[in-house]
């Protein structure tokens, strides 16, 4: 089964090719689960002639944590209640009723809207072949099968065109057979199989439900794809030549056209001028957190843009200070060169602490291009003026941020950093080496440093009023910086534990860590500033709000998400995005950085479109999303969006590097430019200057 998918009919047509034994059989019917199931399941009941119909299910979530099932509701006013839920969460029958009750009511909508007034399924005794459009949790289809069990069918089959490997073997046990078209091991998500996974709309459900049940199924078939069909069922004359000029998605030809109208319509461009952000200054300049972010870490443009819109608000509006996707000490390293109180004599030697793969990340002529700019503006100012500093938030650096608490509590307190070392000691095993550290407690074969780490941050923050009022302003600087290097220490030593139990643990960990990192430094800063206020830099797949994308569905949380939460409408957050070009990137974790030539963008991107709506006219411009009701509606619709990082691999890219994102809730603002350029590492690894060609498999490879 060839992938990616078009789109669902595509699957649709695909996955009957599975199902032929059931074509034709008086005792079947075809049910779809709204919306996203109902396409795929048209085209299954046409290929095989079968009639068409929607079950309709309603999961029923804990009432706090409603991600967690507690029973479902179902056409004809089935509930099915997990009792094991039930009873371990103690839910009393009320509050069960008054979930049901709410569900239902959406539950009724929809069977009015697509059902009509058509009487409930006669299942008994026939084979019901349940379709959706993928399986990833296997929720949904698990409590409709469950749910269809009421009605006495003789035969349950579940039939998806991609799921989960082990889900598509746990739903054996609540279905007769379970139909996967295809279950591949690197699964991460349904929406990574299709070109366009664009919603299914309450307007196409219903349309494919009249169509099914007006039209004899043979003769639908016989109109969509305008060929004969020679006996059997329609599916069985398909070509390749009509199956690629069949219709998309409905919708998806008007669709498609009015994103790329209005872009262009809504859009400012970029000129490279210097008034290219003066709208974008002027809105952003009053709030208190402004989240930069980027496609990738390895792109010029990206990382040009975002220094001039810096530069800008920091002249401009008086922001406070930058805070970066680096490691807290090696970015301090740079925040006491550009305040004027380190010994590094120039910006390149207070670049010198990132040495750790990715060093091209900020050892790049672009951050060297701002740290001197940062450098000079802060020696322009008054005397007395308080000086905008450079912080980092991640919390890699376990081992350095041990030798910065024990270091600083040497110079104050050497019988303290007696009692630090000794806690640390419990580290030494595993060298400079965490994630061997968090690999040897996950096996069970090396203790926990947990309550070290927790009792170091502890004692010093019990100290805290006497460590920072020691010496002035000074002081108050330098126990900052060791206190958030103990808090580091914790946090740090949890998520390398975390690594070993899953991605989702480990990415929030961090993530909350960054966020809490600039909750300190707000606070902090207030003692100089009164109300600072920040510029963040990272990867979009931090600042872009987690809940408008995959990461949300899976579990995940982020930065944009946590910052939105805490600061609402003080806060702004803006993505980049580009279509095609180079970037600096590896082919794998500590390899040598290459100019890596980054494929056109994927037809169902978001990337694309703005591709078309920029050709031809300005490549590179602005999108405004925030009170703008036309582009926060269009662009509220889930598509493909590209993440770069610090690898790069191009013969995978669909899979590796894409996930969707409803782009209007994810970003205020979106800046983009259509071919960029690789950063220009200060160090360059051999062999960078030449950029590499794409792989064979382009531009099939998935």
């Amino acid at each position: 089964m060839p992938l990616p998918f078009r789109n669902r009919r595509d699957a649709g047509r695909r996955l009957a090719e599975h199902l032929a034994q059931y074509a034709g059989r008086p005792d079947t019917i075809v049910l779809g689960l709204p919306r996203g199931g109902i396409p795929v399941a048209a085209e299954v009941a046409r290929d095989l002639d079968l009639p068409l119909d929607a079950f309709l299910v309603r999961k029923l979530g804990v009432p706090g944590h409603e991600e967690l099932a507690m029973g479902a509701i179902a056409s004809g006013g089935l509930r099915v209640l997990n009792d094991e839920v039930v009873s371990d969460l103690r839910i009393p029958p009320a509050a069960i009723d008054a979930v049901e009750a709410m569900e239902r009511r959406e539950l009724q909508r929809r069977e009015r809207l697509y059902r009509g007034g058509r009487g409930p399924l006669d299942l008994a005794g026939k084979t019901v072949i349940l379709v959706d459009d993928g399986l990833a949790t296997g929720s949904t289809m698990r409590a409709a099968a469950e749910a269809l069990r009421l009605r006495r069918p003789a035969k349950i089959v579940g039939a998806v065109p991609v799921g989960s490997p082990a889900v598509c073997e746990a739903m054996t046990r609540f279905v007769d057979e379970m139909v996967c078209g295809i279950a591949p091991e690197s699964f991460y998500a349904v929406g990574l199989w299709y070109d366009d996974f664009a919603p299914t709309t309450d307007a196409e459900v219903q349309a494919l439900l009249t169509e099914s049940s007006s039209r004899g199924v043979a003769e639908s078939s016989r109109r969509l794809i305008g060929v004969g069909v020679a006996g059997g069922s329609g599916g069985a004359a398909r070509s390749g030549a009509a199956l690629a000029d069949a219709p998309t998605a409905m919708g998806e030809r008007i669709a498609g056209p009015t994103l790329v109208e209005a872009a262009r319509a809504e859009s400012r461009p970029l000129l490279g001028a210097s008034a290219d952000y003066d709208w974008l200054v002027e809105q952003v300049g009053e709030e208190r957190l402004v989240l930069i972010g980027e496609a990738s870490h390895g792109t010029a443009e990206f990382y040009r843009e975002r220094a001039r819109i810096t530069r800008r608000l920091i002249e401009e509006y008086s922001f406070s200070a930058v805070a970066v996707e680096a490691d807290w000490p090696d970015a301090y390293r740079i925040n006491c060169y550009v305040r004027a109180r380190g010994d590094d004599p120039d910006a390149e030697a207070a670049l010198g602490d990132f040495q750790r793969f990715p060093r091209w990340m900020w050892r790049n002529e672009a951050v060297l291009e701002f740290v001197a700019w940062l450098r000079t503006h802060n020696d322009d100012l008054p005397e007395h003026a308080p000086r905008v500093g450079f912080y980092g938030m991640d919390l890699y650096s376990l081992a350095r941020s041990i030798e910065a608490v024990i270091g600083y509590l040497d110079k104050v307190d050497p019988d303290a950093a007696r009692r630090a070392r000794a806690r640390y000691a419990c580290f030494d095993h595993f060298g400079d080496d965490p994630q061997m550290y968090g690999y040897a407690t996950s096996l069970g074969v090396a203790e926990s440093c947990e309550n070290e780490a927790v009792g170091q941050l502890v004692e010093l923050q019990r100290r805290a009023g006497e460590l920072a009022r020691r010496d002035g302003r000074i002081a108050e600087d330098e126990f900052f910086f060791a206190e958030q290097n103990a808090r580091l220490a914790r946090d740090a030593e949890e998520y390398y534990r975390a690594m070993f139990r899953g991605r989702v643990s480990s990415w929030n960990l961090r993530d909350r860590h960054m966020a809490q990192t600039l909750d300190h430094l707000m606070t902090h800063l207030s003692q100089t500033w009164g109300d600072p206020k920040l510029v963040v830099w990272a990867h979009n797949s931090h600042l872009g709000d987690a809940r408008a994308t995959d990461m949300g569905a899976s579990g995940e949380l982020n930065v944009g998400q946590l910052v939105r939460e805490r600061w609402g409408v003080n806060a702004w957050s803006i993505g980049m995005t580009t279509f095609d070009g180079t970037v600096t990137a590896a082919s794998d974790w500590d390899a040598p950085a290459r100019q890596r030539r980054v494929r056109p963008a994927l037809p169902a991107s978001w990337e694309r479109i703005f591709h078309e709506a920029g050709h031809g006219a300005a490549p590179n411009f602005l999108v405004p999303l925030r009170d703008n009701p036309l582009m926060a509606s269009l662009l509220a619709v889930p598509r493909l969006e590209r993440a770069i990082g610090v690898i790069y691999r191009p013969e995978t890219e669909r899979m590796s590097h894409y996930f969707d994102a409803r782009l209007s809730r994810q970003f205020d603002t979106v800046l983009h430019f259509d071919r960029t350029e690789a950063l220009h590492p200060l160090d360059h690894d051999a062999g960078w200057e030449t950029p590499e060609e794409l792989p064979e498999t382009f531009p099939t490879g998935i």
